[in-house]
């Protein structure tokens, strides 16, 4: 079992020229703890760019083709439903038209408002980047022991990540700024119990670098993230994978439209204007 602080014992006065083995020890550690403070710092700025470039790119992917989708998935579910109705003792046709409509459904949902300007691509400047990294190496929940801090500092973060993936370098300055000036609580006094603070931290450090590593890669096999790549690369050569998604499913809502009106002509059933 870890030792509690207050179980360690008074340490003896300090003898003159003889550095004892526990401070020994805990410079050890500290230079320890700074390695994976700088590493932890580099990680979390490439695991918030990554989510900022996916983001964005996403963000892009729905304003091009994603709405185009919903308006496919809907024409759909419209011929789906009408064939049931047609013939509502169809069981097979019923179940269609339910799972035609929960898609058509969940892609609007997905899908959102069509927005009035076109998303950008993430971009973040270089002195951006160095803020974040300083944000992160100063402000990181996982590189405190005391509870309280650490749920300022969880706070504190969760606005530096919003803040970095809307670029707001103003903010980043804030947060760093704001925490500069507060203090962290320490208790318990002498190396010895320093030393099991900075073994703390160095465990919660290396389980946060753990953690890190299973987001970036659960982003990496991502499909928007392929998608991305796909597109980044297709761009090298001269071409426009959203402008062609985007002309495929303009192609296939023609398609849906055109059986709509053509199924339309040979029935009663109810109009809706294509």
């Amino acid at each position: 079992m870890a030792p509690k602080l207050t179980d360690i014992p008074a340490e003896n006065p300090a003898v003159p020229g003889v550095v004892r083995p526990e401070e020994h020890e805990l410079a050890r550690k500290r230079d320890e703890h700074a390695a994976i403070e700088t590493e932890l710092a580099e990680r979390e700025l490439r695991a918030a760019n990554l989510r900022a470039e996916v983001g964005a790119f996403e963000r892009q992917f729905l304003h091009h083709v994603g709405l185009l989708y919903a308006e496919l998935d809907e024409w759909k579910a419209r011929i789906a439903e009408r064939s049931a109705t047609q013939q509502p003792a169809n069981t097979r046709r019923q179940k269609t038209a339910q799972e035609a409509r929960g898609r058509a459904e969940e892609t609007k949902q997905s899908v959102g408002e069509k927005q009035s300007e076109e998303p950008k691509a993430f971009a973040a400047s270089p002195e951006m980047k160095k803020i974040y990294r300083e944000v992160a190496r100063r402000v990181h929940p996982d590189l405190t022991s005391d509870r309280a801090d650490r749920a300022r500092r969880q706070l504190l973060m969760a606005e530096a990540n919003q803040a970095y993936e809307c670029g707001d370098e103003s903010k980043l300055n804030k947060i760093l700024a704001e925490y500069e000036c507060s203090a962290e609580a320490v208790t318990g006094e002498g190396a010895g119990a320093e030393l099991v603070r900075v073994i703390r931290r160095i465990s919660q450090g290396r389980s946060r670098l753990a953690e890190i590593e299973a987001e970036l890669q659960e982003l990496l096999r991502s499909d928007m993230y392929q998608l991305k790549l796909r597109v980044e690369e297709a761009a090298q050569s001269g071409r426009d994978v959203l402008r062609e998604l985007k002309a495929k499913v303009e192609s296939q809502i023609a398609d849906a439209k055109g059986r709509w009106r053509e199924e339309s002509a040979g029935t009663q059933g109810p109009q809706i204007q294509a």
